[in-house]
């Protein structure tokens, strides 16, 4: 059955496989609320772990904002988690302050020895946008995107990889700014911000929750983004919005975003490639909209394959 809690709503999320089990962390907010777009700033981080993808036990909460002042001091959003080479657990993941009213998203990170328990790092944040590529606070925007930290290693590279939700600051149209940020880091706590990947003008005004995997063979970005950012010549189409998968180089050198492709099921948003213990590949994201009503709860596993025109499909 899929992920769906009495109490709270769940929507954005990330896993990792310890080996044995599955673990999802996503981001909740109390049913209480009322108003499902208040769960944006009431947000913790949740946690349930699972040996199937279907059937999930909930733990205890990975994270909480932490006191003012601090760059999560508000909300901490959506992440990933990787295995350092001595075994340690990193958790990045999006802060965003009450010292900035909420404006400044940064990357800040936590460490764990068995993900259960997460300490913050110190010196936070990690990694926040630079001002030569991408929309700053600094420089006169009033915001700054720069969330949803993806963190992996590029086939045949020893460095790590970060790749983030950022907006352009050369871009004629708020619907048409979204670039993906990078960074590298040899040590994980280290990072260099690099210029974007893809340009602003290329369809949409943001591209959220990153991945990168090689599905059967097929390297895939998968992004989503929703109607409100998707652009005119998009929409004509008949586009609404959802998640989006784009079949890129194995070293991401031809990210052209005009190439993504719309996924058939348009209720789902957030996605994430995930692999059974069979080896498969699987998408799991959060029911949104469905009957004008927002959801809020994982689906069950979709299994899925990839065209190298057509991106990611459903598997049949």
């Amino acid at each position: 059955m899929a992920l769906r809690l009495p109490g709270q709503w769940v929507w954005d999320s990330w896993f990792v496989f310890d080996g044995q089990k599955h673990h999802a962390f996503y981001l909740q907010a109390s049913r209480g609320l009322l108003d499902p777009n208040r769960r944006h700033r009431n947000v913790t981080v949740g946690h349930a772990i699972s040996n199937d993808l279907k059937s999930w036990t909930v733990v205890a909460d990975a994270l909480a904002p932490s006191e003012s002042p601090a760059p999560d001091s508000w909300t901490t959003w959506t992440g990933s988690v990787v295995r350092d080479e001595a075994g340690l657990w990193w958790m990045f993941y999006t802060g965003t302050s009450r010292e900035d009213a909420g404006e400044r998203q940064t990357v800040c990170a936590a460490t764990s020895p068995d993900l259960i328990t997460w300490t913050k790092v110190t010196n936070l944040p990690v990694a926040a946008a630079d001002t030569r590529w991408y929309k700053t606070l600094a420089a006169g925007f009033d915001n700054e995107p720069f969330r949803d930290p993806w963190v992996f290693k590029l086939p045949g590279q020893s460095e790590w990889t970060m790749l983030i939700t950022a907006g352009s600051p050369k871009a004629n149209s708020r619907r048409e700014e979204a670039v993906m940020g990078v960074a590298k880091s040899k040590d994980l706590i280290n990072w260099q911000i690099q210029a974007p990947l893809g340009a602003p003008g290329q369809g949409f005004g943001e591209t959220e929750v990153f991945q990168f995997e090689i599905v059967d063979g097929v390297p895939i970005l998968l992004f989503c983004c929703s109607s409100q950012w998707i652009s005119d010549e998009r929409k004509a189409a008949g586009e609404i919005g959802g998640v989006y998968s784009l079949p890129v180089a194995v070293d991401l050198s031809d990210v052209d975003f005009k190439r993504a492709v719309l996924f058939p099921d348009t209720s789902l948003y957030a996605s994430r490639l995930v692999q059974d213990t069979d080896g498969g590949w699987n998408l799991i994201a959060f029911l949104n909209n469905v009957n004008g009503e927002f959801v809020g709860e994982l689906c069950d596993p979709i299994p899925v394959t990839a065209d190298p025109v057509k991106g990611l499909v459903p598997k049949v």
